[in-house]
């Protein structure tokens, strides 16, 4: 029930939104180019340098004009192409590690400005309230218009410990945020699982690095062995998360597909398309199931993209889940890694990829089976409770006493400690609280069914 890797290695870069990317041998880039250069156009290029050279109005350096130029050519393609220098491959070589310094936050040029794609669990940025969506305007005092992607990243970088002011635009907020957030080296566990009762698990997956795979696999093997013939069902949580590794995302949807069973697709959870023979994947899943069929149910919201966004498509293709929240993303283009002379390197958009299916969710993102906004439920001893001015007979001082008060109060006790988890989700989690919901209608379905 594994995915085998392919000879290229398929990484989403983690500092500015993931994109899916192919690290390709220096041979690759060094290929003399299919078609030949205008000589017009290089002769303009030229004259354009040397006029730089000659008349700008201080000394401007070689490695400074060439970097930039560089950098142009690819803002121009699209927001995921990009030019690394060499602290920028270095970084992006080990971002997929799972530790790595600063806010802990997925982010992505937008008209100047920088939108936040997803704050990563248990991160500085999580903790101080980013959400997806968030739109960053300026850093401490500085504007974030008139910065490049790089400034306002390093803006953002620095020691741990330190602080810095974003501000931010939020849907639904009628003036800018401030939040402090204090920097942080960011440790970041890719797998989490728990039991929400006696039957139902709950995995959490925050981004795709080297291990997911194996860590989602040992970690239900961990639970169906604390929880003997007791799992009957499963949510697997992808919201916020931005992507990571390609190569375990078939790997996480394989773990839930039995290909003995799939009728449709050829047993395909995803492949590419680009210009160059390298860059056309396709991955089957493999015999196995490791819940059995047990139903599923997976959320997904706007942050969730690219790798997580695969495997939303593939169990959603095969109907294996449900897939429940609000719409995705929507990154469905890949890169390819070019290295260049001197550790700098080249991320260039070469192609899309597929769910089973067939669809491109390029721009439009997964669309849920079953749409749960993520609702804010007040608690009933909360200050924004509705009915928390409602007076009943038995908040009244001396009101006469029930003869079954008191075995009442027993046994409302005894099960508000069964029903803690479920009300404690409905007031911190809707979106979870509802899909636990539809979980157990499954199951309840399975079990019927299989009376019969």
């Amino acid at each position: 029930m594994r995915v085998n890797k392919q000879s290229l290695q398929h990484v989403l870069h983690s500092s500015i939104l993931g994109s899916l990317l192919i690290f390709c041998p220096l041979t690759i880039a060094a290929k003399e180019p299919s078609q030949s250069l205008p000589v017009t156009d290089l002769q303009r290029f030229t004259k354009v340098i040397e006029y730089i050279k000659e008349y700008y109005v201080s000394p401007v350096d070689d490695d400074f004009l060439f970097e930039n130029a560089t950098r142009g050519m690819l803002a121009g393609l699209d927001p995921h192409s990009s030019y690394f220098d060499v602290e920028e491959f270095s970084s992006l070589k080990t971002s997929t590690s799972g530790k790595f310094g600063g806010l802990g936050v997925e982010i992505i040029p937008e008209d100047g400005y920088i939108r936040i794609i997803s704050p990563i669990d248990g991160t500085p940025a999580a903790k101080a309230g980013l959400q997806a969506g968030d739109l960053i305007v300026r850093l401490n005092d500085t504007p974030v218009n008139g910065l490049t992607p790089k400034e306002a990243i390093e803006m953002m970088r620095g020691e741990k410990g330190s602080k810095i002011s974003l501000t931010i635009i939020r849907e639904g907020e009628t003036k800018p945020l401030v939040i402090d957030v204090m920097r942080d080296t960011i440790s970041v566990k890719s797998v989490g699982a728990r039991m929400l009762d006696d039957t139902h698990a709950y995995v959490r997956i925050s981004q795709f690095q080297n291990n997911t795979g194996d860590d989602l696999i040992r970690a239900i093997q961990k639970l169906k062995k604390e929880h003997p013939n007791k799992l009957k069902g499963l949510i697997l949580d992808l919201r916020n998360n931005p992507g990571g590794i390609f190569d375990t995302a078939p790997q996480v949807a394989d773990a839930f597909l039995d290909r003995s069973k799939l009728k449709k697709h050829d047993g395909v959870i995803v492949y590419t398309k680009g210009r160059i023979t390298s860059s056309q994947i396709k991955e089957k899943a493999h015999d196995g199931d490791i819940l059995d069929g047990a139903p599923m149910v997976v959320l997904i919201n706007s942050g969730t993209a690219s790798s997580s966004e695969i495997v939303s498509g593939a169990l959603q293709d095969y109907k294996r889940a449900i897939i429940a929240g609000t719409d995705s993303f929507g990154k469905a283009s890949y890169q390819i890694v070019f290295p260049l002379k001197g550790n700098r390197g080249l991320k260039l958009t070469t192609g899309l990829y597929y769910t089973p299916a067939g669809r491109s969710i390029q721009a439009t993102g997964i669309k849920p089976d079953i749409l749960i906004p993520n609702l804010h439920i007040p608690s009933p001893d909360s200050q924004e409770d509705p009915n928390r001015f409602v007076i009943r007979e038995g908040h009244l001082q001396g009101h006469l006493k029930n003869s079954d008060e008191a075995k009442a109060a027993e046994e409302k006790q005894e099960e508000t400690k069964k029903i803690a988890m479920k009300e404690k989700l409905l007031y911190t989690d809707y979106q979870l609280h509802e899909a636990l919901n539809i979980l157990k209608g499954l199951t309840l379905a399975r079990a019927e069914q299989g009376k019969k």
